[in-house]
């Protein structure tokens, strides 16, 4: 099973969250703790849509994923390409872990870097276009000419 997936448009949650349960409820992990991100209807938007650089997406994912085995733990990843709107669903992250307290300290930790630090640009949906939403953007570090 794929640990990082991306998706055209608002993630099936149901179906992702399913099938990462599914697949690791019998590999001895105690924790297995999702976060869904939800499109909040604010600011007269009708959704938001994402662009992704893959390449530094996955070298980004890796070394959380090498984070997670140090603990015996892992981490998964849902994001969306494209447009989702309002009351969808752009992202899910999870934790497997053996023990309850990683997982909880490691979900909030991956969920709150991922908002720092992954190469995923969001535009607001306003009338039918995307406007990059730049107030609620995060410079990358390393990133850009000035860097």
């Amino acid at each position: 099973m794929e640990k990082l997936q991306l998706f055209d448009g608002s993630l099936p949650v149901e179906q992702i969250t399913n099938d990462w349960y599914n697949h690791f409820k019998s590999s001895n992990y105690g924790a297995i703790i999702t976060f869904v991100g939800v499109v909040r209807d604010e600011d007269n938007i009708d959704g938001l849509s994402f662009d992704i650089y893959e390449p530094i997406l996955n070298s980004w994912f890796e070394s959380w994923q090498k984070k997670a085995n140090e603990k015996n733990a892992i981490v998964l990843m849902a994001h969306s390409r494209g447009d989702v709107l309002n009351h969808e669903s752009s992202y899910i992250a999870a934790v497997c872990s053996p023990k309850r307290r990683v997982a909880l300290e490691m979900i909030d930790e991956f969920v709150e870097d991922f908002k720092a630090n992954a190469p995923i640009w969001k535009y607001d949906i306003k009338d039918s276009k995307r406007v990059y939403a730049e107030d609620r953007s995060t410079p990358i570090t390393g990133a850009g000419i000035l860097s």
